[in-house]
C-alpha cells in the first residue's frame, strides 16, 4: 500500500499505482492492495473520498497572490471537508512566486465559506503543503476578523502587512453563526520559536535568513495583538499544530477549531489498522523523509501501524535525510530513495513515477519476508 503524494509531482493515486506496478513486476504472483492516506496535505480528499464516498463540487477561490483558481470541497452527510492547499499550497506557485512574505491566506477564508453553503454541521480543513507564512491572518481576515492599523484602516494582505497591525475588530456576530471548525494538521509544531512555523518551514518556501527574522517577528505582533482583542486566543500561538501550514493551524484556532492530527482522522476513515492486519509486508512513501517526518506525517504513522500490527513496513521516498538510528526509532525496516538511484533529486522529479516505479521493482526483488 502506498500513501501521500511525492510533494506535488505525483498524487496519492500516482504513487500507489507506481509502487504497485513495480513490486508486481518483480514479484507477478503477489496480491497488492493499494490505500491512498494523507497527513491533511495534498491528497486529503482523495484519500477520504476514495474510502468513504461522498460528493465532490467545484468552487472558486483567492491562492496566495489573490489570483482566482479552482478549489474543492467533498461533503459527507452533516460534513464538508476542504484542502487548504488548493487555496495556499506550493503546488499553486511557480518557483519564483515563492516569497512568502507576499502571500496570503485569503483564500482559505473563501474555500470553507463555500463549504459551509450546504449548510454543514462542521467543516474539517486538512493543512499541509501551503507556500504561505501569515500565520492565518488571511484566513482571520476574510472570516470576521478585521486586522486594522492604527487609523483603523484594513492592512492588506500578506504576512509583510503586519508590522502595520494595530488592532482586530471582531465582526464575527455579524455574520451569522458558523459551521464547527476541524484543523486537521499534518505536523505538532507550535506557530513561533525554534520548532515554530518559520524556523521549521520558512526556508522551503522561499524564504531566507533574514527574511525568516522578519517572518517571526511579525507572526509575534500577530499573536500578541490577537491575544489581546480578541476573548480566548490568549496563548494559543503555544499549542501543538498551531505552526501547521504557516501559522494557519492558529489561525483556525482563533477562530475556535478543534484540532485533529490529519493522519489520524484519515486512518481511522479508511481502515488502516484492519488493512495493515491482513498484510505480510507494507509500503509507504513520502516526497522527502527528513526531521519532521515522525510529526503527524503519513510515513510515521503507517509505520506505527506497521509495528503494532507486527508487521515490516518499507519507505519508498523521493530523498531520504534520516540516520539510522532516526529509522530505527520509526520502526522502518528499510528506507530507499528514487534520488539515489536517478543520480539526483533534480533528476528525479523529471520523471517521478518512471524513477518510483523502478525502485519499488528493486525493493521487492532485495526485500525477503
Amino acid at each position: 500500500m502506498s500513501p501521500d503524494a511525492f510533494k506535488g509531482t505525483l498524487s496519492a493515486a500516482e504513487v500507489a499505482e507506481a509502487i504497485s506496478s513495480g513490486w508486481r513486476r518483480a514479484r507477478p504472483g503477489d496480491s497488492v492492495e493499494e490505500l491512498a492516506m494523507s497527513d491533511g496535505g495534498p491528497g486529503f480528499l482523495e484519500a477520504i473520498r476514495g474510502a468513504a464516498g461522498g460528493m465532490l463540487s467545484s468552487c472558486r477561490v483567492r491562492d496566495p497572490l489573490g489570483r482566482e483558481v479552482p478549489a474543492r470541497v467533498l461533503t459527507q452527510g452533516e460534513t464538508a471537508y476542504v484542502e487548504s492547499a488548493d487555496a495556499c499550497g506550493l503546488k499553486l506557485l511557480r518557483v519564483s512566486e515563492r516569497r512568502p512574505k507576499e502571500l496570503s491566506t485569503i483564500g482559505v477564508a473563501d474555500l470553507i465559506r463555500a463549504a459551509a453553503l450546504s449548510g454543514p454541521r462542521r467543516v474539517v480543513v486538512g493543512l499541509g503543503g501551503s507556500a504561505t507564512n501569515d500565520g492565518g491572518a488571511g484566513l482571520l481576515d476574510g472570516l470576521g476578523l478585521a486586522l486594522l492599523d492604527k487609523a483603523g484602516r484594513p492592512i492588506g494582505h500578506g504576512a509583510r502587512q503586519l508590522a502595520a497591525l494595530d488592532h482586530v475588530d471582531d465582526g464575527r456576530s455579524r455574520l451569522g453563526p458558523p459551521p464547527e471548525l476541524v484543523a486537521a494538521t499534518d505536523v505538532d509544531n507550535v506557530l513561533l520559536g525554534p520548532e515554530g512555523a518559520t524556523a521549521v518551514y520558512g526556508r522551503q518556501k522561499g524564504a531566507d535568513a533574514r527574511e525568516q527574522r522578519l517572518l517571526e517577528r511579525l507572526l509575534a505582533q500577530l499573536a500578541a495583538v490577537v491575544a489581546r482583542d480578541v476573548g480566548g486566543a490568549g496563548g494559543l500561538e503555544r499549542r501543538p499544530g498551531s505552526g501547521a501550514a504557516g501559522g494557519l493551524g492558529y489561525g483556525l484556532f482563533v477562530l475556535g477549531a478543534s484540532h485533529e492530527p490529519g493522519f489520524g482522522l484519515v486512518a481511522d476513515i479508511v481502515g488502516l489498522e484492519a488493512r495493515v492486519a491482513g498484510a505480510d509486508v507494507v509500503l509507504t512513501g513520502e516526497g522527502h523523509l527528513d526531521g519532521q517526518s515522525p510529526r503527524g506525517k503519513v510515513v510515521a504513522g503507517v509505520a506505527a501501524a506497521a509495528r503494532r500490527a507486527g508487521k515490516p513496513c518499507i519507505a519508498l521516498a523521493g530523498r531520504v535525510s534520516l540516520g539510522p538510528r532516526e529509522i530505527a526509532a520509526m520502526h522502518l525496516a528499510g528506507t530507499y530513495a528514487t534520488a539515489s538511484r536517478a543520480g539526483s533529486a533534480a533528476a528525479a522529479q523529471e520523471r517521478p513515477a518512471h524513477h518510483l516505479t523502478e525502485l519499488a521493482e528493486h525493493v521487492a526483488r532485495d526485500f525477503r519476508l
